[in-house]
């Protein structure tokens, strides 16, 4: 399959600073540019880098070279040598498969099939909505490499249909060799929204618009416990984006959902996805920012059986730290106080920056701080199809708390 002109790779052979040796030694997939101090030829997009030990002049792995990123190796092949071919990319995306399978014996169409450097292709993901393949690139060190991936990700998904997405970075770029973002680059694409299952509930994804690869699917296992726990309940969704902890809710029988969120056009998406499951409940979207909204919702003396907290990202540098900390501090307050007694608050997190172990400190401090004591009912993490296999690769985390 020719997707893009035949791009011709060139090995390097590179030699690290003693602490980048030992992080690419204890399996980090991470090289940056300042720890290079020996290279022997200038390196292109995707160019293999060759990691020698600087002593014995052993492989310690191989990457993939970035020249346009302080990231400047990203690490696909550790400890012994290997032939980057066709037959490695099938190992490595059959294992990944096997990962899911599980996931796939439940009544769920879509999935994420390779999740970046966790499963050892940097900056790569391939999202799978019922026959649609999305792929989301987010470095150009692939273009060298999609004419021999995506037939493999074809014949091992089965599917009909294959999008690729680019990162924002990728698209001010010139050197995409004629791919643009939201490209059908096999198969035909009917619809660009297209209708997919998880746990039997129904979603919609627009492929080709929709933010990231058209749905956000990691929190698929912590949608489908609300949906376990909202029989005639009343809930709240904060952040509900497109409805998904709110439609699990509606269909797991809850009384009434209120799908909370700043975007009109996100609520839309949460009232399109209820309209294409069976409830009973009533379904009421509420447009306003969801500090303010919370709050309004507490002038109005209001309280729900469950209360579910799930804002975006809120730091996605350093520096956003401490601001992140303080909206998380807040978010648990208020939530708190929306709690019916024995109810359920549920606050999540995405910011891979705020560390499980201190975003869970934050909201407990923050929840007793307003007078509730509560019971840790569950802590989860990553579903089956985001593992996690460096440090940086985790970013979820959400807690089940009954406040009393």
């Amino acid at each position: 399959m020719n997707i893009i002109p035949e791009i011709k790779i060139k090995r390097l052979a590179i030699k690290l600073r003693p602490a980048g040796e030992r992080m690419v030694k204890r399996g980090h997939p991470w090289i940056f540019e300042d720890s290079i101090v020996k290279q022997n030829i200038k390196g292109s997009a995707g160019d293999l880098a060759i990691i020698y030990d600087s002593k014995k002049n052993i492989i310690l792995a191989i990457g993939l070279y970035d020249p346009t990123s302080p990231i400047r190796i990203k690490i696909i092949q550790f400890e012994k040598p290997a032939q980057i071919n066709d037959e490695w990319f099938t190992i490595i995306i059959k294992q990944a498969y096997r990962i899911r399978k599980p996931l796939l014996a439940t009544d769920t169409n879509s999935y994420r099939l390779i999740f970046g450097e966790n499963d050892h292709l940097p900056g790569f993901i391939a999202d799978v909505y019922d026959t649609v393949l999305v792929i989301k690139l987010y470095s150009h060190i692939w273009f060298p490499y999609l004419n021999t991936i995506v037939p493999i990700l074809i014949a091992q998904t089965g599917c009909e249909t294959v999008v690729i997405r680019l990162s924002r970075s990728l698209q001010s770029e010139n050197k995409t060799y004629g791919i643009q973002d939201g490209q059908v680059i096999y198969g035909v694409l009917d619809n660009e929204v297209v209708i997919f299952r998880e746990h039997g509930v129904l979603f919609s994804a627009n492929v080709i618009k929709g933010h990231k690869t058209g749905y956000f699917l990691d929190h698929r296992h912590n949608r489908n416990k609300v949906g376990g726990l909202a029989k005639d309940k009343k809930i709240l969704d904060v952040f509900s984006y497109a409805g998904g902890f709110s439609v699990h809710a509606l269909v797991g029988g809850a009384k009434e959902v209120i799908s909370l969120d700043i975007s009109k056009q996100a609520l839309q998406m949460a009232s399109d996805n209820a309209s294409l499951n069976n409830y009973t409940g009533t379904h009421a979207i509420f447009a306003i920012d969801a500090f303010e909204g919370l709050q309004r919702l507490i002038d109005q003396h209001k309280k729900f059986d469950i209360v579910v907290i799930d804002p975006p990202s809120f730091a996605k540098r350093e520096s956003e730290i401490v601001k992140a900390e303080n909206s998380y501090a807040r978010l648990a307050r208020l939530g708190a106080r929306l709690v019916e007694k024995n109810g359920i608050l549920i606050v999540a997190s995405c910011s891979s920056r705020v560390v499980a172990e201190r975003f869970f400190k934050i909201s407990e401090k923050n929840i007793v701080s307003i007078g509730r004591n509560f019971q840790i009912i569950e802590k989860t993490y990553h579903d089956i199809d985001h593992p996690i296999n460096f440090p940086e690769g985790a970013y979820l985390k959400c807690g089940y708390y009954r406040l009393d």
